[in-house]
């Protein structure tokens, strides 16, 4: 892991342009891990391109960096393309997918089930969040931390932790997170962003979604469902259903919970998250898609009702 550390500072150094990107559907810790490397990058006087498949959500406006973000990758070379927080190259999107015009790679990812797919792979379970790596490569090559680079790292770290609630929340990340307080960042002011700050529109769809919790599996499992007729009748969108999920894990009892989140007619993303007695990557790897033991997710294609007996029929047989 050290080694790894090593030859992507040196790579840092030895190179001068930069292309960032990470998953669709970018979450805090992608976007905050991406713009925390920009940062650090740019402050060391690199070339720097930030992509993303999808826009950057209103939710993550505030962060330093957020508005250079991209959505069409720049016709030109690259000396380096840095994939973070992706779990498996495709879910950066068919755009940089196809992109060739770049020398070397590098992943870096906290996720199980990630895919060694660069030429320099920094890939650490134990890692509370991509962040997390972000933090330890800049502080490998020495870098000085100031206040913008800090305050993505510590939003990177804080939503993949939930509030520091969850099971990866390890001393760690209590240790980097209160690191990025000294060097500037306001915890109060960035709780209000995140948590004190959301549209009309979120409540009301989850107004519409909560009525559609189903508890089963004798208590143990939950779910919670959003679909396009709600976005539609809420003027909303898919980002306004973060942490839509916790609802349903929050109840006594329940050790696993289920949202499923309306893509197209025939087509539903569902996430996973467990209070930590059951892997739920399992569940996500048996559909097709991945993640870690306390949060994963997958897509799968069929009629709402189709789904569910699906995913409800993987859950039951595991618990």
């Amino acid at each position: 892991m050290t080694e790894t550390i090593l030859q992507i500072t040196e790579v840092i150094r030895s190179n001068s342009s930069f292309l960032l990107t990470t998953h669709e559907g970018p979450d805090g810790d992608a976007i905050g891990s991406s713009l925390a490397l920009a940062s650090f990058l740019r402050k060391i006087g690199k070339d720097v391109t930030v992509h993303y498949q999808d826009s950057v959500p209103d939710l993550y406006a505030f962060l330093p960096g957020a508005d250079t973000v991209v959505q069409h990758i720049p016709d030109r070379d690259f000396d380096v393309a840095v994939v973070l927080d992706i779990g498996e190259r495709k879910r950066a999107g068919k755009q940089f997918c196809e992109f060739t015009r770049v020398t070397t790679t590098i992943n870096l990812d906290h996720h199980l089930s990630c895919d060694n797919f660069a030429d320099y792979n920094l890939i650490d379970s134990n890692a509370a969040a991509t962040g997390i790596l972000v933090y330890r490569i800049a502080n490998a090559f020495g870098y000085r931390f100031d206040r913008e680079t800090a305050v993505c790292i510590y939003v990177a770290t804080i939503t993949d932790t939930g509030s520091f609630r969850y099971s990866n929340a390890n001393r760690e990340a209590f240790s980097v997170s209160g690191e990025m307080i000294e060097c500037g960042v306001n915890a109060w002011d960035v709780a209000e962003k995140l948590y004190e700050n959301q549209p009309q529109r979120r409540l009301e769809l989850l107004a519409k979604c909560l009525p559609t919790l189903e508890v089963f599996n004798n208590g143990q499992s939950a779910s919670v469902t959003v679909t396009c007729d709600m976005y539609e009748a809420c003027g909303a969108d898919a980002e306004l259903t973060d942490g839509f999920v916790n609802y349903p894990r929050s109840i006594r009892g329940v050790e696993v919970a289920i949202f499923f989140r309306q893509l197209e007619e025939k087509k539903f993303k569902v996430g996973f998250r467990s209070k930590g007695k059951v892997n739920v990557a399992a569940f996500s790897a048996a559909l097709g898609g991945g993640g870690h033991h306390n949060a994963a997710g997958c897509t799968v294609e069929g009629t709402l009702e189709d789904v569910k007996a699906q995913v409800y029929a993987i859950v039951e047989s595991s618990l």
